[in-house]
């Protein structure tokens, strides 16, 4: 039941956001990589602007601008991040919660989450931060990492909600098992935390 109303609300937001960019007439381009910014904060899945992307132009120009607008919102998590600490911490729990305080995601795992539906792109961009020394760094990372996950979502998406159960789980599963096989073989600790650890034991 879950599954079939997160179907039902993709395609009522497909519709409503699609009605909303084909009135912006020229301007479609520009309003459509603005959606990929405001998307994070009306918890729209990033599937659902994607899809709307190859509704409107296709896949190849839907994938390009699908691309601009997911880095585009990468460099706004970026600045926000920098901007208001409090924003920051709000997503650096979640991702202790969900992966754990020392765990640091490859570029490889990252890739791969961001393929997976309803995955929270604001916690990968946490993890790509974690891994860049500057913000080309990090702009690099993002444009790359979104690539395959733009041309997918583009592409396929609009099947998701056709996909039988067994079929979506056998999809999730094989991502899932991608994203162990790219995992980093080690494990990085701050100074400052592995001193409070061992200064913690008897």
């Amino acid at each position: 039941m879950n599954c079939m109303k997160e179907v039902r609300t993709i395609d009522l937001a497909t519709s409503a956001v699609v009605s909303t960019v084909q009135s912006t007439g020229f301007l479609a381009p520009l309003f459509f990589i603005f959606m990929h910014i405001l998307r994070q904060f009306l918890f729209i899945p990033v599937v659902v602007i994607c899809i709307i992307g190859g509704i409107l132009f296709g896949t190849q120009f839907g994938t390009f601008y699908s691309i601009i607008g997911l880095t585009v919102a990468s460099i706004s998590f970026y600045t926000l991040s920098k901007q208001f600490p409090s924003f920051l911490e709000r997503f650096s729990g979640l991702k202790k919660k969900w992966l754990g305080r020392y765990t640091r995601l490859s570029v490889g795992q990252i890739i791969v989450l961001r393929m997976i539906p309803f995955v929270n792109f604001s916690i990968l961009s946490l993890c790509i931060l974690d891994r860049s020394t500057s913000f080309k760094d990090y702009a690099k990372l993002s444009f790359w990492t979104h690539i395959p996950a733009a041309f997918c979502f583009t592409s396929f998406g609009a099947y998701f909600g056709k996909f039988s159960l067994v079929t979506t789980i056998v999809l999730i599963g094989t991502l899932i098992l991608f994203v162990y096989l790219l995992r980093e073989k080690r494990v990085i600790i701050k100074w400052h935390d592995f001193f409070a650890r061992t200064m913690q034991k008897p």
